[in-house]
């Protein structure tokens, strides 16, 4: 096996979250109320459906073929051909996913702090660190996300807390006063946030005990659910109706902070915390995209990969986007459904054609 390295059910479950709302948190909300508007705290329960879903097919694949990942599996079910050629999709996917992590995190910091560095600085800095905890394997990831997460996690809920006197429940109201189908728009980005999951499929082979792994997917993709509700309804109870024209609501909450005349301007607290989770997130997709190309490769090692294939992810994460503009008008547009169509039917297909196959094996036995 390439990667020697085993992580605990806790490990996946922040490796997971962190995947998922590190960069939910800054975008969903903005993205979600542009159709949304007041409801836009309801879309992330419908999306959680993405969620649930996507887990409950990739623990089915990792039950009927233990010990692989989504691109080992892929031949075995479809042969070798089609099944390389399906994996070179995913990866291809994968790749240009990662990139857009990386020019999330970039255009974040870019805009909040550093506005004149140029932003493949911003992120190349961050993929040299990416790069030496994706060397290190998955203990490395999973200790860093088990000791960031949480600090990150306190932090964000002491924003609000510090915030409750500023907050108006009016805000909230009327509460689906055009129905339930503008929540439902709005779900398409967290439907495309959520069905990440996908990627459990890259750390299933490394758990320790592979017993519970249904319970605290689920259990993860609650916590990503309940992160996105709690972000979006305290911003929304702090701005209203203008949480549409906010980029960064989260990042404008903190201003807003003060307590007394000795705590506030936290916002550059905010976002050194941001990162470490942010690292988390950043780590875990290059070190998939690392460990999956090798395994497409059928190479012994995947660490002789990890410079180039950082390399790559900068120069996809510039040439990709254009602008911040249009990666924000994309995430509420077309990049759900192109998540959506790679992350869902890829798996759904692979278990479709293993189920199938099984069956008539199953019938041929005397």
């Amino acid at each position: 096996m390439i990667e020697k390295g085993r992580i605990s059910y806790l490990e996946l479950a922040l490796i997971m979250y962190a995947t998922v709302v590190a960069t939910a948190i800054l975008y969903i909300p903005y993205v979600t109320s542009q159709h949304a508007k007041r409801d836009l705290w309801l879309s992330p329960i419908w999306g959680s459906l993405s969620g649930f879903l996507i887990v409950m097919i990739i623990v089915k694949l990792s039950k009927l073929y233990p010990g692989k990942t989504l691109i080992e599996y892929g031949e075995l079910i479809l042969g070798r051909t089609l099944g390389k050629i399906i994996s070179f999709i995913y990866l291809f996917f994968l790749l240009h996913d990662t990139a857009i992590a990386f020019r999330e995190y970039g255009e974040f910091i870019e805009s909040a702090f550093l506005h004149k560095t140029p932003i493949i600085f911003v992120t190349g800095s961050i993929a040299l660190s990416c790069a030496i905890a994706v060397h290190g394997g998955i203990e490395t990831i999973g200790r860093c996300a088990t000791i960031f997460l949480p600090i990150v996690l306190a932090l964000y809920i002491l924003i609000y807390v510090f915030l409750i006197p500023d907050l108006n429940v009016k805000n909230i109201f009327p509460i689906m006063q055009d129905g339930i189908m503008p929540s439902i728009k709005g779900s398409i980005a967290p439907h495309a946030w959520l069905s990440q999951f996908s990627l459990m499929s890259f750390l299933i082979p490394f758990l320790t005990n592979q017993q519970k792994v249904m319970k605290w997917g689920m259990f993860s993709v609650i916590a990503s659910v309940l992160t996105m509700v709690f972000i979006n309804l305290g911003n929304l109870l702090l701005f209203g109706g203008i949480i549409s024209n906010l980029y960064f609501p989260v990042f404008e909450a903190a201003r807003f902070i003060s307590v007394g005349s000795f705590f506030e301007h936290i916002e550059s607290m905010v976002i050194a915390f941001w990162v470490l989770g942010g690292f988390v997130q950043l780590s875990s997709f290059f070190y998939m995209l690392t460990l999956g190309t090798s395994q497409w490769l059928t190479l012994p090692s995947y660490k002789q990969f990890v410079l180039p294939i950082g390399f790559l992810i900068i120069i996809f994460s510039v040439w990709s986007i254009p602008s911040f503009e249009e990666m924000i008008q994309g995430m509420g547009t077309t990049m759900p459904f192109y998540f959506l169509t790679v992350q869902l039917l890829i798996p759904v297909l692979l278990l479709g054609v293993a189920v199938i196959r099984r069956k008539r094996s199953n019938s041929f036995l005397p």
